[in-house]
């Protein structure tokens, strides 16, 4: 199976409604009719066959052989849960930019990824971090750059979000002067 975005998928990726949580929009962004099951699992994990089957009913996926592969869902179709915003951790992080990164398929994007993945204390996982997103503020639109700064700061637990916020701040004066 090769699941697809549909037209309401590709409308909520651009709208950026809240209706979706990270992990949902990271499987609809991974879900490019050209992965099959087993490497979305890979990508997103264990849950990945549940994960797509709820976007699938809820009418966000579709697989090339339905017919639905590019209809809207039925109006009375039962949205997906969104991911509730409390589950914060610098794992969570790490996982996210390292995603973002991956997107990015380039040597470079790969070497900030292997960072992330080799750092094990916090503060070295925050200068990661703030090196990785960093180095996609250089390489996306800005507006794209917001809102993965956006996401960033949603996943971080609250004590190492204002060291975050220190260090992006700290690495925008520096590049002022």
């Amino acid at each position: 199976m090769r699941p697809i975005k549909t037209d309401l998928a590709r409308q909520t990726l651009q709208t950026h409604t809240g209706a979706l949580g990270m992990r949902e929009r990271r499987a609809l962004i991974l879900c490019d009719g050209q992965r099959d099951l087993a490497e979305l699992v890979r990508l997103l994990g264990q849950d990945a066959p549940l994960l797509v089957q709820r976007l699938v009913s809820a009418g966000y996926l579709a697989t090339p052989s339905t017919q639905r592969a590019l209809q809207p869902p039925p109006s009375g179709a039962v949205p997906v849960t969104p991911s509730t915003g409390t589950r914060r951790s610098l794992v969570a992080a790490k996982v996210y930019l390292s995603g973002m990164l991956e997107l990015q398929r380039d040597p470079e994007a790969a070497h900030h990824r292997g960072r992330l993945q080799a750092r094990l204390d916090d503060e070295a996982l925050l200068e990661a971090l703030a090196d990785a997103y960093g180095f996609l503020e250089g390489r996306v639109a800005p507006t794209l750059a917001g809102r993965i700064r956006d996401r960033l700061f949603e996943a971080l637990p609250h004590a190492p979000l204002r060291r975050m916020q220190a260090l992006l701040d700290a690495r925008a004066e520096a590049s002022l002067s």
